[in-house]
C-alpha cells in the first residue's frame, strides 16, 4: 500500500469538535493579536490613527440615541 499523506479535509475530520472553552481561548487569543496589531499600526502611522480618533469622535457626537 503507497503512503499517502491525508488531505486537509482528512484532518478537519479526524479531529474531535473542539469545546466551548477551547473556542473561547482561542478567540480570546485572536483578540488580543488583532489589538496588539492596532496599537502597532498606530504607533507607526500616527497620523493616520489620530485621523480616525478624529472621526470616531465625530460619529459618537452625532450618534442619536
Amino acid at each position: 500500500m503507497p503512503d499517502v499523506q491525508p488531505t486537509e479535509e482528512d484532518r478537519e475530520v479526524a479531529q474531535p469538535p473542539e469545546s466551548a472553552a477551547q473556542r473561547r481561548a482561542r478567540r480570546a487569543q485572536f483578540l488580543r493579536d488583532l489589538n496588539e496589531a492596532r496599537e502597532l499600526r498606530d504607533r507607526v502611522q500616527p497620523r493616520r490613527a489620530r485621523a480616525a480618533r478624529m472621526r470616531q469622535q465625530m460619529r459618537m457626537r452625532t450618534f442619536r440615541w
